[in-house]
């Protein structure tokens, strides 16, 4: 408040000074305040830009104050808090959370602390996959030899032993026959598949199929339908017909597995103006986990190494093609381009 005592002891003129310079001092605390607002404006909008930089990370992220609250943090952090329990955020580390494999890192800034879990479980599979890949082609390039050895061995016996040891050598052929398929599964899956495609009619396949078939071990009754035309497509035909083969012999293990005594493969071919459709079925045990049924080095059943499927979409993918899965009865789709 002014002293009306001391402004009135003021001449005309400092009164004109004291009156203009009170208002240049009220129009500066404008200008202050309307600086102030687009300063706060300016702050909000980076917050928010901050925050938007912060939830596009494809991985949990954290800013914790000194007093170890959460200051910020994006969407990716809220859904796996609880993986900061019992973590000591000074050190770099890698946990398991839920199922899945993470990295965890922490930086310190000004007074905040940044903590950023990445998901890593892929790279670590991939790693894992890399890694067994490389242990099975060299298993498979060591066994190679011996095994061929024995299947020339096993030939040789059959023809020169009694008849009634006869069954007893086949089946040694049919066992030596599988580990070959095996190590052959094995090395091409373990190299880049490359295909080499050309013009072949698909009932072909029915022959290859049913030699494959007689070298296959099972015990109960299976009845096998190719539904194969005199159809001329574009393929790799050594390939497909690994294809076709892992399929059918995928069919006979599950019906090996079910609780009926008998069970029917059946193989066709679907008329289609831009595919080439082939549907592999069977009614045998149904799959017990879709999710990893293409993952390598995996099966729910009691034979395999968990190849087949992994290596037959291998071939399928370069064909340009993929694999479905079909229901009631369940079975598989192959398709590729024409």
């Amino acid at each position: 408040m002014i002293d009306e005592n001391l402004l009135n002891s003021l001449s005309a003129k400092e009164k004109e000074l004291f009156k203009q310079g009170l208002e240049d001092l009220i129009n500066q605390t404008y200008v202050i305040e309307d600086e102030y607002k687009k300063l706060n404006e300016s702050y909000t909008t980076l917050q928010d830009f901050i925050r938007q930089i912060i939830e596009v990370q494809p991985n949990a992220l954290w800013v914790f104050d000194n007093d170890g609250a959460i200051f910020l943090q994006n969407s990716e952090a809220k859904k796996m808090g609880a993986i900061l329990e019992g973590l000591v955020l000074e050190e770099e580390s890698e946990i398991d959370f839920e199922g899945r494999s993470y990295l965890i890192k922490g930086v310190t800034k000004s007074d905040k602390k940044i903590i950023t879990a990445t998901d890593i479980t892929e790279g670590k599979r991939q790693e894992r996959l890399v890694s067994m890949g490389q242990v099975a082609a060299h298993l498979s390039h060591e066994i190679r030899n011996p095994i061929g050895s024995v299947s020339l061995l096993a030939s040789t016996l059959l023809k020169k032993v009694d008849p009634s040891v006869k069954p007893l050598v086949t089946e040694i052929k049919k066992a030596i026959w599988r580990v070959e398929r095996i190590i052959k599964a094995t090395l091409l899956f373990t190299k880049n598949v490359q295909i080499n495609p050309s013009y072949f009619y698909l009932d072909r396949l029915i022959k290859e199929c049913e030699q494959a078939i007689s070298h296959y071990s099972y015990t109960k009754e299976v009845t096998f339908q190719f539904d194969l035309p005199h159809v001329e497509i574009k393929a790799d035909f050594e390939l497909l017909n690994l294809v076709i083969q892992n399929f059918i012999f995928n069919a006979i293990d599950a019906i090996e597995e079910c609780e009926k005594e008998s069970g029917l493969v059946s193989i066709a071919y679907v008329e289609d103006d831009a595919f080439i459709l082939l549907h592999v079925k069977d009614d045998g045990k149904p799959i017990e986990n879709k999710n990893i049924l293409f993952e390598p080095f995996k099966t729910t059943k009691t034979k395999g190494n968990g190849l087949g499927l992994a290596l037959s979409l291998q071939i399928i993918q370069a064909h340009g093609g993929k694999i479905n899965l079909l229901e009631d009865p369940k079975g598989f789709e192959i398709k590729i381009g024409r």
